[in-house]
């Protein structure tokens, strides 16, 4: 079962990546929105909380494994943050792309109260700052769609 928790917290090993591990993970959840967004939206909502869900448990798991308190190299929070900014937007791949950067600027800013989310234990801590940095996404993504509806 370790195998398989540090298997998903790598996102199939995107967090190995030796530079900018995170957008990797994020690379993942652009990906994954664009071969599912046709999918019906309970479909889509599934699949993000299916992944959050598992997300908390694996990276506690590979947090253990790797030895620190959130390694680098787990990404499946950055593929579930990213996941629920572009969820139910309906963004092509240039809303899509849009959404990456929106998403990667807030993971690294982490606007309060995302930052105050890291110190929840474990896999929760590690998952909760990225899925609010996702919500903020999701916002913003939205608000730009309003003031310039041609992008998607």
């Amino acid at each position: 079962m370790k195998r398989l928790a540090v298997l998903l917290a790598t996102a199939g090993g995107a967090g190995y990546v030796p530079f900018a591990p995170g957008t990797a993970g994020s690379a993942v959840g652009l990906v994954v929105y664009l071969l599912i967004r046709g999918w019906p939206p309970a479909w889509q909502a599934g699949l993000v909380l299916a992944i959050s869900v598992i997300g908390v448990w694996a990276s506690d798991v590979a947090a253990r494994h790797f030895g620190r308190e959130d390694p680098s190299e787990v990404v499946i929070d950055e593929v579930a943050g990213q996941l629920v900014t572009l969820l139910f937007t309906g963004a092509g791949p240039m809303a899509a792309v849009i959404g990456f950067v929106l998403f990667r600027a807030l993971d690294v800013v982490k606007p309060w109260p995302a930052r105050s989310f890291e110190r929840f234990p474990g896999g929760i801590g590690i998952m909760a700052d990225d899925l609010m940095a996702g919500v903020y996404g999701q916002l913003l993504l939205r608000g730009l769609a309003y003031v310039a509806p041609g992008l998607f």
